[in-house]
């Protein structure tokens, strides 16, 4: 039943990176690949029957580190790019070493309180080092990010894409649809943030079909 539950979080990561993260088709293989090659070498070193193995392969880890990033820039469509201390993070973060990119946001925070970039990239950096957990650390990072720009919804997405990696879609999904209803008709990331919800709605209907919990359409 364990390699069950393991296969079931490998389709999600997938389903994830291929709908909300809107990972290029190209990158389906390599993506697909990187799964299947942490599957097989957990199949080979890992005991899913004990209760602390293992739970993220690290194959994926420089795929999801770029998506990551990607993303966020996003919402930062600025000719300025970003300070030294984020931009050396995000090489860091994408190779998949969240630990050291967090460290180095940590010095772009403390060097200017007020760059919210900085701030939501180390949310996401400490998410991602806990394993998709929300800490408490991550959860003040992306509190300060929306207080220094409170007009971007960056900080609400990514809140809400780590409740959804933590199956709690519907509530994600809030998170979103409020963000998206806010936002000026003008803003350049309102697409893709309109964008990214349909991908969501699409994604918790086939989830749960014919669920009380899915979003009417």
């Amino acid at each position: 039943m364990n390699w069950i539950a393991i296969l079931a979080l490998a389709a999600l990561a997938f389903l994830l990176a291929a709908t909300v993260l809107r990972l290029p088709r190209g990158g389906w293989m390599l993506f697909g690949a990187a799964l299947l090659f942490g599957l097989a070498g957990y199949a080979l070193q890992g005991s899913p029957g004990q209760p602390s193995s293992p739970a993220a392969a690290k194959g994926e880890a420089p795929v999801e580190g770029e998506l990551l990033v990607e993303a966020r820039r996003e919402f930062f469509a600025s000719p300025q790019p970003p300070s030294r201390f984020v931009t050396t993070a995000d090489a860091f973060a994408r190779r998949g070493d969240f630990e050291n990119a967090a460290n180095f946001l940590r010095n772009a925070v403390r060097e200017n309180p007020n760059d919210a970039e900085a701030w939501l990239a180390l949310g996401n950096a400490l998410v991602e080092h806990a394993d998709g957990q929300l800490t408490a650390s991550a959860l003040f990072a992306y509190s300060r990010a929306e207080d220094t720009a409170p007009g971007n919804p960056a900080p609400t997405y990514f809140y809400g894409l780590a409740l959804l990696r933590a199956g709690q879609a519907v509530q994600a999904r809030g998170l979103w649809a409020e963000a998206l209803e806010q936002a000026p008709q003008d803003a350049a990331w309102r697409p893709g943030l309109a964008e990214r919800l349909e991908r969501l709605d699409a994604l918790i209907v086939q989830m749960s079909p014919g669920s009380a919990d899915s979003p009417a359409r």
